[in-house]
């Protein structure tokens, strides 16, 4: 193998990993995506498998184009181009990751298709590494979490399965259902407390704010370490509904000095660009924290997250890819890309 066929990142070889003839070469290639996953259990190659295979249409189109033969031409970086836009990634990243990746090309000396596959993973991992931001709650007790979104982006849900993470850390946890709006709304937050054995403070009907207020005090009662708030979903175009959850984001700040601690916006990933919309939004409206995006199994896509780095980089606090209740993790960047890409850790 030549110079210019080996990569400049810990001396990773540039070949085209998804076909036979290369496999040998695959313990060293990708190394600096390999080396972030430690954690080896089965429980963690599980959860990687699901979120691979949620990426599935976009990873199975970039691995027949790296797959190909031939040289690096202006056609391969145009069809590149309409993948990646496709995906979700939006205009504007799609020109940063392709000026990257044209870059690497250059100072690297490329010329082979199968070695763009590793210089779009470093170009998506610059890209991406700045949202994964893990949430840091010890400083408050209780540590109150305000959840919003549109209608049908997954707030309850991604609730409950919030709850069981929690725990999973050895955190108490209390539920607050301040989505008084939505039929069956408190029920089915009812219904996670029960499957998680937390208690959920609510109300038969009333005011979210009240409802939420009364939560943070039961919390501070009974000693809890952390506090779920739900919302009614909501459009961002509803003036008068923005209105409201400023309202119940300022009565919270009441109940306990500078909660809420973090505002997490729910996305649901088949919404594509729209997402970027409800972002700068909400963001506008509550100074969002941090992003959950749901829904992944759905879309199959995934790029919309390189969308939101590029245009409004808010911290993706964590990712869902199913409907069960460990189906929610924390946003890992170079799990995320090696997924994408169809890279093994």
């Amino acid at each position: 193998m030549t110079t210019a066929q080996k990569g400049a990142v810990k001396g990773a070889y540039y070949a085209p990993f998804c076909c036979p003839s290369n496999t040998g070469l695959s313990n060293v290639m990708f190394g600096f995506l390999k080396k972030s996953s430690a954690d080896n259990s089965p429980e963690k190659a599980g959860w990687f498998g699901r979120l691979k295979n949620s990426l599935t249409r976009t990873g199975s189109q970039l691995s027949e184009l790296f797959c190909r033969s031939g040289r690096i031409d202006d056609e391969l970086y145009e069809e590149l181009e309409t993948i990646l836009i496709t995906s979700d990634v939006g205009m504007d990243a799609t020109s940063l990751l392709l000026a990257d990746v044209r870059r690497q090309v250059k100072e690297l000396k490329l010329t082979e298709i199968s070695q763009i596959k590793e210089a779009l993973a470093h170009a998506l991992l610059k890209l991406l590494q700045p949202l994964a931001k893990p949430l840091v709650i010890e400083n408050h007790k209780p540590f109150v979490i305000m959840l919003c979104g549109v209608n049908g982006a997954g707030k309850t849900t991604s609730i409950g399965k919030l709850a069981k993470y929690f725990q999973g850390q050895g955190k108490s946890v209390l539920l607050a259902a301040g989505d008084t709006f939505r039929a069956a709304a408190r029920e089915q937050l009812m219904e996670w407390g029960a499957r998680n054995n937390v208690t959920v403070i609510s109300q038969q009907s009333g005011d979210a704010a009240a409802v939420i207020y009364d939560a943070v005090h039961a919390a501070q009662a009974r000693n809890i370490d952390i506090v779920l708030a739900d919302t009614a979903g909501r459009l961002a175009t509803q003036a008068h509904l923005m209105d409201e959850i400023k309202k119940v984001k300022r009565v919270i700040a009441k109940a306990l000095p500078e909660a809420p601690h973090e505002v997490l916006l729910v996305l649901d990933a088949n919404t594509g660009q729209n997402a970027l919309s409800q972002v700068k939004a909400f963001d506008d409206a509550l100074n969002v924290t941090g992003l959950i995006l749901t829904k992944l199994d759905g879309t199959a896509k995934g790029g919309v997250i390189a969308a939101i780095a590029r245009a409004h980089p808010i911290p993706v606090r964590f990712i869902g890819v199913g409907e069960g209740l460990d189906d929610l993790r924390p946003f890992i960047a170079e799990d995320f890309v090696a997924a994408l890409l169809g890279i093994e850790l």
